[in-house]
């Protein structure tokens, strides 16, 4: 069995998506459905920069979609490839969940932009710049990070943000309680505790003003039942409902991304195979999760060549 999985924030990087617009009109036709989504040159921020207007959330997470939504149109016009035949499941990391979706037709691109885009705003705007933290903490796992968490928290938001493998959690919160944890992590018997260049705590409790926000910009979107099942970063067990799938985004931007789970639990269910679209951050992480998985990442135009004579 096979999945496709699509990549999360901080995947970007300025000149994305400007070797597959040059040598295809499908990747180009789908970067100018994104800008008229979103009455912006996204494309060009994108190939030109300046990475401070790329990395900026509301720009990176439909940035990172359409990056990934390229090279898929471009094998479905050049290749005839289907996804919904040569997949089983899909899955994305945080906002690649909404890459994911769009992936298997339950949004159309027009509005998957749209709602990236306010959502990225909405994340940003939750919280006053400089108030909260993300720390990556290598070396440790889930039950240690936990720990980390609980005692360094002391009446502030520390919460587990992304459990993303064996030997990597994030945590997410208020920037001093944050800070501690970092200061603590050889108490844990963790290797390192290293702080992220993020603008916002994501997917913690701080986040709520952001998920209030998608939820009703959610209950307006248009959507069908998705082509294949789409796991669900919060619950790590797939989703095809319309009406749940919404309920999980919502939950997701206070909520924990279950990566770990999500790939353990699809290598149980039989996928042995995942195609990473527009990316290489997550097939590093699914083979420390699922050591003899095959993972295969789809960036270029030869990536693409390969992948559709594989398929």
């Amino acid at each position: 069995m096979r999945a496709f999985v699509f990549p999360g924030q901080g995947s970007q990087s300025v000149g994305m998506g400007k070797a597959l617009g040059d040598a295809s009109p499908a990747a180009r036709e789908l970067f100018q459905e994104v800008d008229d989504a979103l009455s912006q040159h996204l494309f060009r921020i994108m190939v030109e920069g300046p990475e401070s207007d790329l990395t900026l959330t509301e720009n990176a997470q439909p940035a990172i979609m359409a990056n990934a939504l390229a090279t898929l149109r471009v094998m479905e016009k050049e290749g005839g490839f289907r996804l919904a035949e040569k997949g089983d499941y899909v899955a994305g990391h945080s906002l690649g969940e909404y890459s994911a979706l769009c992936a298997v037709e339950a949004f159309d691109i027009g509005t998957t932009a749209r709602l990236l885009k306010l959502r990225g705003r909405a994340m940003q705007a939750a919280v006053p710049v400089g108030e909260g933290a993300m720390a990556a903490l290598l070396g440790a796992d889930i039950d240690k990070a936990q720990a980390l968490a609980d005692g360094a928290a002391e009446g502030e938001v520390c919460a587990v943000a992304n459990d993303n493998d064996p030997t990597q959690v994030v945590i997410s919160g208020h920037r001093g309680a944050i800070e501690r944890a970092v200061a603590m992590v050889k108490d844990h018997g963790i290797k390192r505790g290293v702080l992220l260049p993020v603008s916002a705590p994501f997917h913690c409790p701080l986040m709520q003003p952001a998920a209030d926000a998608m939820k009703d910009a959610l209950g307006a979107a248009a959507m069908n039942a998705p082509l294949l099942p789409v796991y669900a970063n919060v619950l790590a067990a797939p989703v095809a409902d319309p009406e749940e799938i919404k309920a999980r985004l919502v939950e997701q931007v206070t909520g924990r991304v279950r990566w770990r789970e999500s790939i353990a639990a699809m290598w149980d269910a039989g996928v042995t195979e995942y195609v990473e679209l527009g990316g290489k951050v997550l097939g590093p992480m699914i083979k420390r999760i699922a050591p003899d998985a095959t993972v295969r990442s789809v960036i270029t135009m030869d990536d693409i060549e390969a992948a559709l004579a594989a398929f």
